[in-house]
């Protein structure tokens, strides 16, 4: 479908909450501890299939960049704290709120409330589970709808560091046996031989190259590119035309034995408006923490999270290496904090950037995700920073994936990067969906998707599915 031929949607989401309604901040402070408590879950499942005194990784495991140690923060001495002196100045500083539980089989009213404070000092019941629910749309397979999407945000005028998509290529590169190919180089030059795009293949196989649409002055005619594929010391040609979207590449690669490594990072605004409950890690999610260890492909899982604020704040960003060590991991979550903050913005920038950098990441053969969490856009009119829109390139260059979790109050301005991120990673985006009253779990989102085009889970579900989702291609 031609994309113009269609009106573009409104981008302008209909909150039925103000910015500083407790409704709001109720659902903010459900969406952190729900996010933080599938961490939590995910790490679980990571301890329940390794040995508990495996806490350090060796450095040819490390291979692909960061500390080149295993757990611990990179950047923050024990004990690492994350709560200013001075309450008032720069954020919210400590709120206390109630939140409600949802009964997860009836879906029906508020099972039980649990007041929490940001301190930890309020009590916490462990057998109660905030319910959250959430969808999440894949733009790349939804592309016409997507640039249908695309302009209308333009409509509105807001200010975005652009990434040219519309004539996105999707290389898809498989094995003699027709099996996707993990961690597959691709490095596409243009006529004069110059490098123009530097891609890794993901877990099914893809990546994709975003060729700019102008024409060449001379010719009048679009650009060719040449895209060569490499893995170990296999390596095919393929002439890339404007003409064509997709691409498949059969490569003469042998694929890695199982078991699959599998990074998970959560990069986390905690800011104040991110609530007083990211305190609150423990959750009583059994069933789920089973599941993910009893998934086929049998991964071994290492977590770690990147944590960020805004200039002014007590830290800007802090970054907790990846390790296997479950233990260790859970520990600094205990530790976080929300705090900080105070316009709208924060630096998301800084905490992008140093997720790809200072974390452990394994090398090309491993699986590598990026879950964003975050309510509010990145500050655009910092000089010095370095734009997420050129580390999203790099993320795609080494194969890492992103998928936001766009938390309550996200403005259209925050949804557009956040979708940016996914899209150009092959990721998902994730929003959260609430019922009639804008604030218990439904299937209602204010985000500019349709309602078709989206099904509803339990947050921390959604979360360990797309784990599975990424996993599945590489079952042997």
């Amino acid at each position: 479908m031609d994309p113009s031929a269609r009106s573009p949607r409104s981008t302008s989401p209909t909150s039925p909450t103000s910015p500083t309604s407790p409704t709001r901040r109720t659902r903010r402070r459900a969406t952190a501890a729900a996010v933080v408590a599938a961490a939590a879950l995910l790490a679980g499942a990571c301890s329940s299939g390794s040995s508990s005194d495996s806490a350090s990784v060796s450095p040819q495991v490390n291979a692909g960049g960061g500390t080149g140690e295993s757990g611990g923060w990179a950047d923050c001495p024990e004990p690492c704290s994350f709560e200013s002196d001075s309450r008032g100045e720069g954020g919210s500083g400590v709120e206390t709120g109630s939140v409600e539980s949802y009964d997860e089989t009836s879906g029906a009213g508020p099972a039980t409330t649990i007041t929490a404070t940001a301190s930890g000092d309020g009590p916490v019941a462990p057998e109660a589970r905030v319910q959250v629910t959430a969808g999440s749309v894949d733009d790349n397979d939804d592309w016409d709808e997507y640039l249908l999407y695309r302009q209308g945000f333009d409509a509105l005028g807001l200010p975005v560091d652009r990434i040219p998509v519309e004539g996105r290529q999707v290389l898809t590169v498989t094995d003699g046996d027709g099996r996707p190919v993990l961690g597959a180089g691709v490095e596409v030059r243009d006529g004069s031989g110059a490098v123009v795009a530097s891609l890794r293949t993901y877990a099914d196989g893809r990546a994709l190259f975003h060729p700019p649409m102008g024409v060449d002055p001379s010719s009048q005619q679009r650009p060719r590119y040449t895209a060569t594929v490499t893995k170990g010391a296999a390596s095919e040609e393929v002439e890339l035309s404007a003409e064509t979207r997709s691409y498949d590449i059969r490569l003469d690669a042998t694929a890695e034995a199982a078991p699959v490594a599998l990074d998970v990072v959560f990069l986390i605004d905690t800011t104040g408006s991110m609530g007083d409950e990211i305190d609150r890690l423990k959750a009583n999610i059994t069933s789920m923490s089973e599941k993910i260890s009893a998934l086929p492909a049998a991964p071994e899982v290492r977590y770690g999270m990147t944590l960020y604020r805004d200039r002014g704040d007590l830290f800007e960003t802090r970054t907790f290496d990846l390790t296997e060590d479950q233990g260790a991991f859970s520990a600094a979550l205990d530790e976080v904090q929300a705090d900080g903050g105070g316009d709208t913005p924060e630096d998301l920038n800084a905490g992008l950037r140093d997720a790809l950098d200072k974390q452990s990441w394994r090398g090309d053969d491993a699986v590598k995700l990026v879950f964003v969490v975050a309510d509010a856009p990145p500050h655009l009119d910092y000089a010095d920073s370095t734009s997420y829109a050129r580390t999203v390139v790099d993320a795609a260059a080494r194969g890492i994936k992103i998928l936001p979790i766009g938390a309550s109050g996200l403005d259209p301005q925050g949804e557009y990067v956040m979708r940016q991120l996914a899209q150009v990673t092959l990721g998902r985006f994730v929003f959260l969906t609430y019922g009639v009253d804008g604030a218990s779990p439904g299937d209602s989102t204010p985000m500019s998707v349709e309602r078709d085009q989206y099904s509803v889970l339990p947050l921390d579900e959604l979360v360990v599915q797309l784990v599975a989702d990424e996993l599945e291609p590489l079952r042997r």
